[in-house]
């Protein structure tokens, strides 16, 4: 396993399809639950969810933003990962083609949250798909000169941490890296994922645009 900096922020992808017929009610419980109830553990700082634009991985990536890697193996933590509500497990059960990965923040250019979101995920290991850090850095910074482009991030995967969701088929499970790229526009999104696929070629497994549903920030709760 890849030794992370716990120093750094953490970020958890959950990336989603669900039954189409059961739809309402999932948005309805992300909404009216299941964010809140994970934005108030403590070391979460914010949240986030998006429904796919283009691309037809999965509809549906929720983002959560925590202090460090350490949040995710708190005694608050894992009691609302152990003892989820019945309206959880429910909807749960109705999540198909599920990725859960709990990320190190290895690198971030830029700042702030945008409207659309281009996301990438590379198709092999940290160490074993041929990009090193500093070409990573350098596609960051590239990739932040583009009109629209806020915030880009380079997520790497804690193994330990990422412990799958019922609806993830484990068979030939890879922990492979993400690039995620916050914009203000959904042609600046289709920019930044265009500039990532030409640089990093075959090492690409998935992309995708987003458009973001709604965010919740840890300092809007009522104190």
């Amino acid at each position: 396993m890849t030794e992370h900096d716990t120093s750094k922020p953490a970020q958890l992808y959950v990336w989603s399809d669900v039954d189409p017929d059961h739809e309402a009610d999932f948005n309805l419980w992300y909404d009216r639950e299941h964010m809140e109830e994970r934005v108030r553990i403590p070391g979460f700082t914010g949240a986030r969810r998006y429904r796919a634009v283009s691309g037809s991985a999965r509809r549906y990536l929720a983002l959560y933003r925590a202090d460090n890697l350490g949040c995710f193996t708190t005694d608050a933590y894992r009691k609302a990962f152990t003892q989820q509500t019945s309206w959880s497990n429910l909807n749960f059960s109705r999540m198909s083609n599920t990725r859960r990965r709990v990320m190190s923040v290895a690198m971030e250019v830029g700042f702030g949250a945008g409207g659309n979101v281009a996301m990438v995920v590379l198709n092999k290991p940290e160490g074993a798909h041929g990009i090193d850090a500093e070409r990573i850095h350098q596609l960051l910074n590239d990739i932040a000169q583009i009109d629209g482009v806020l915030h880009c991030q380079y997520l790497v995967p804690d193994e330990t941490l990422s412990t799958p969701l019922p609806s993830e088929k484990t068979q030939g499970r890879v922990l492979a890296p993400a690039i995620v790229i916050d914009t203000t526009t959904e042609p600046a999104a289709e920019a930044a994922l265009h500039q990532m696929r030409e640089s990093l070629e075959v090492a690409v497994e998935d992309a995708q645009t987003f458009s973001l549903l709604w965010s919740l920030d840890q300092r809007e709760f009522p104190a």
